[in-house]
């Protein structure tokens, strides 16, 4: 046999490649190496750029320098499991890096990620897969991503995995993600409640405290609050509780109890379970800040139930969270003065922080934390709040000067509650008087700037508390504070703008305040405030009066009416009737005008521009142009010290007309009337009014001409006011007074006009011929010698408002005005108790001068309508 020949290999083809082993040290070439077609080869470099990121920080930042998280992101997706697993172990580290993570969202790889949480995927690329998730969803750009590509359902399932890791990562996206409340919002519709309550059972704290942090966030909402309560989770939550090795767990279980003591019906069942008492043993025991907190806030969130108030009083929770309220922690201070601020409702409560919690508050005001101040003027504005015990306690712990500093907080909470503390103490005016001292309207301003309306309302109703005083009106105006105010009356918010009217009502109490406003546009914003339905309120209406009541000649051209406490005074005006919104023009600018054929301006002045000299006869009778009577008691005064003058009072008719009217004027009527003075007269008296009455004029027509506009002067009303002070005033019974000054005003406008003889009354001739004289459309009340209704009604208003009768002004339709008295009936007088009110009359100044009409009398309707 022949040797055998050994059969040699045959070579490789020639288009094949061999095979190459690289051992590579350079990071940059296995991440070149991410971009290659072997699957092998992709997953080994992954496996290495994996190990290296594991390594630090530095790492990661290298790898994303060198490009590599572009090619990975496409690996998430690949064929090969080993290369997905690898890849998406890779991202699961990485994603800690915070310029990764910008780069991983700019890069939508979301989807890519949210896919292997896919349940045929292996326990491990859940694990890394959540993990990325996890580290993404610290940022609410990416919480919104993962929310919208569907990341939630498939985070709740991997809650029932066997491996905690992937737990762990699980629970802890879904605390990242239910910080955005549309993920609380669909948690209850994925039945997410119980597999967390499962979470419980974990041997990892940490799985735990996830959980509890996650139910913390979530049962913020009533409808998680309602399935953790039908999941037995409060059972589980006061085992934790009362489980001593679970200790580092009770902060945030007493957390989630606090949210859930928001819902009765969870209430009800922590009652019946003991679990109240449980929160005060923690509130009274612990000596951890968190814990002390916590269980103050459950408390707080229990006692918004009466029969809780009730049970926390009988177990004498006051005493325990007065003793919050010297913790070293602000969150527990915060916490303890909420409780109070609840607790309070409850009047056993209140009366206990009488004595005890009052003073502690007021030194919490002063710290430098301004979550702690608000906290404590919270709790003092509910204990003072209709408790003007609790008031004084705060002001005797010296609470005022820290409540007036906590008006410059930064926090619009703590401002509104230190505002509502000093309003409850204004209540009391020793306390007011105090505040009024500490410079209160000058720290009030700021808050009437504020942007929060809660804090513009608070700030004006302090000032309707504190603006009671003329001292404290004028610092509000020196202040300027004014301005602010009348901008708040302009608010939408209907609360601000009660309380900005309150404020002005008050402030409109003096008419140098009131004249203030109005020059500040008060009047006009309230005006345009009553004119709708929807803005107006009881305040604004009254402020409004209240400021028309200084400005009576707007007043009566608005209104058409002014009362018997309306006292017309120099100055006054009638302009007419005019429209609401209609510009009201000031007497400065009619008197400047040329006369046309608009309706005369009526005005009432007895101003004189020099004083006038002292009587040689009499002192006591100088009531003359220079001086107005505005008050009865005044005039009851004057009336005693010229009762023994020797001036006649006019009873008689205008045919003899009484000694007091013999004036210049009146004389020459009476002579063209036929009229003589009465004989008993002696003629040393005659000589002597007439001296007097022609030193009035005198004082009238005299005066130095002032640089500043003053309103046209009238000596004739004047010498009115003059006569009827002398001869009406000491006539002691009202109803002659009337009649006495009824026809003196009918004599001083053109006498009785019969009512067949009413249209040959050429009055219209008259008033054309004194606006042509003067050349303007005022003429002084006085001027008028021929006057129709409204003309004698305003005149006999003016004079009545001189010596103190007590009567109206009503405007009529077609020129038609009127006076009413109100007079007790004869009849009456005498009787003791259970008087029917005083009648009310119409005086006649026109048909009958002097005659009193009953209000709805039928002759009273002829005089005012036909």
């Amino acid at each position: 046999m022949g040797k055998k020949i050994k059969k040699e290999a045959e070579p490789p083809p020639k288009d094949v490649f061999d095979p190459l082993t690289i051992e590579s040290k350079k990071v940059a070439t296995v991440v070149l190496m991410l971009n290659s077609p072997e699957e092998e080869i992709l997953a080994k470099a992954c496996e290495a750029i994996y190990k290296f990121a594991l390594k630090g920080e530095e790492n990661k930042t290298t790898l994303l320098e060198l490009g590599a998280v572009e090619p990975l992101t496409k690996l998430l997706t690949h064929e090969d499991k080993i290369v997905r697993r690898n890849a998406t172990m890779i991202f699961g580290i990485m994603a800690s890096n915070n310029d990764v993570k910008k780069l991983l969202r700019e890069l939508d790889v979301m989807n890519s990620v949210i896919a292997q949480l896919a349940p045929e995927e292996e326990v491990v690329i859940h694990e890394f897969a959540s993990l990325c998730l996890a580290n993404m969803s610290a940022e609410y750009t990416s919480k919104v991503q993962i929310f919208e590509q569907g990341g939630l359902e498939p985070l709740i399932r991997l809650l029932s995995s066997p491996d905690p890791d992937v737990k762990k990562n699980s629970i802890e996206c879904i605390y990242n993600l239910v910080q955005d409340f549309r993920c609380r919002a669909t948690l209850p519709e994925l039945n997410a409640i119980p597999p967390i309550l499962e979470l419980f059972k974990s041997e990892y704290p940490i799985i735990q405290l996830l959980a509890l942090k996650t139910l913390g966030v979530i049962t913020n909402d009533k409808e998680s609050r309602v399935m953790l309560r039908d999941n037995q989770g409060m059972d589980h939550l006061i085992k934790i509780l009362e489980a001593k090795e679970l200790n580092d767990l009770h902060i945030e279980a007493l957390s989630v109890i606090a949210n859930c003591l928001e819902d009765m019906d969870t209430m009800v069942q922590i009652q019946q379970t003991g679990g109240l008492k449980k929160l005060l043993v923690f509130a009274e025991n612990s000596t951890i800040p968190d814990i002390q907190k916590n269980a103050a806030k459950a408390i707080t969130k229990a006692a918004y139930d009466p029969e809780n108030r009730k049970f926390f009083h009988e177990q004498e929770v006051e005493k325990c969270l007065v003793t919050l309220l010297g913790s070293e922690s602000d969150g527990t201070k915060i916490a303890a003065s909420q409780a109070i601020s609840v607790m309070c409702e409850n009047l056993g409560s209140k009366e206990f922080f009488n004595h005890q919690g009052i003073p502690q508050l007021v030194q919490l005001l002063k710290s430098d934390n301004e979550e702690v101040r608000e906290a404590a003027a919270l709790a003092l504005a509910n204990l003072t709040t209709c408790n003007p015990t609790n008031a004084n306690a705060a002001a005797e712990a010296d609470g005022i000067d820290p409540l007036v500093n906590v008006l410059s907080s930064k926090r619009d909470g703590a401002v509104a509650n230190a505002a509502t503390v000093l309003t409850n103490m204004a209540m009391q005016e020793a306390l007011r008087v105090s505040i009024q001292s500490r410079d209160i309207m000058h720290a009030l301003i700021g808050p009437l700037h504020s942007a929060n309306m809660v804090v513009q309302s608070k700030a004006a109703l302090t000032i309707a508390a504190i603006a009671c005083d003329v001292e404290a009106r004028a610092e509000l105006r020196n202040s300027g504070g004014l301005e602010p105010l009348i901008e708040l009356l302009r608010s939408k918010n209907d609360e601000v703008r009660r309380h900005a009217s309150w404020a002005v009502m008050v402030c409109a109490s003096d008419e140098l305040m009131a004249a203030e406003l109005c020059r500040l546009g008060a009047l006009d914003i309230l005006e345009e405030i009553n004119l709708s339905v929807s803005r107006k309120n009881k305040f604004s209406e009254v402020a409004y009066n209240k400021l028309l009541n200084n400005h009576l000649s707007l007043k009566y051209s608005q209104t058409g009416y002014l009362s018997s406490s309306n006292i017309i005074s120099d100055g006054f005006y009638d302009y007419g009737r005019i429209n609401p919104g209609t510009k009201f023009w000031p007497l400065k600018d009619l008197c400047l005008q040329e006369p046309n054929d608009l309706r005369t301006v009526l005005l009432v002045n007895s101003k004189s521009d020099v004083s006038p000299p002292p009587s040689t006869e009499d002192k006591s009778s100088d009531i003359g142009y220079g001086r107005s009577i505005s008050s009865s008691s005044s005039l009851r005064r004057a009336s005693k010290e010229k009762a023994s003058a020797g001036f006649g009072s006019p009873t008689e008719e205008k045919s003899e007309p009484a000694s007091g009217r013999n004036t210049a004027v009146s004389k020459s009527a009476a002579k063209e009337k036929g009229s003589r003075k009465s004989k008993g007269k002696k003629e040393e008296e005659k000589l002597k009014e007439e001296e007097e009455v022609t030193v009035v004029l005198k004082w009238a027509g005299e005066g130095n001409v002032d640089k500043e506009w003053s309103p046209p002067a009238d000596p004739d009303f004047c010498v009115y006011v003059y006569e009827v002070t002398k001869s009406i005033l000491p006539i002691t019974n009202i109803r002659d007074q009337i009649e006495t000054l009824a026809k003196y005003v009918a004599e001083k406008m053109g006498g009785k006009i019969p009512k067949d003889k009413l249209q040959d009354f050429s009055w219209e001739l008259h008033i054309s011929e004194l606006k042509f004289q003067l050349k303007s459309n005022v003429v002084p009340i006085g001027q008028i010698k021929k006057g129709i209704f409204y003309h004698r009604a305003l005149l006999f208003k003016a004079l009545a408002d001189k010596i103190g009768i007590g009567c109206s002004l009503v405007r009529g339709e077609y020129g038609r005005a009127w006076n009413e008295v109100k007079l007790m009936n004869e009849s009456q007088k005498g009787v003791i108790g259970g008087l029917p009110p005083p009648e009310v009359y119409i005086v006649d100044l026109i048909f009958h001068p002097g005659g009193l009409m009953k209000l709805k009398s039928k002759e009273a309707d002829r005089y005012r309508f036909l």
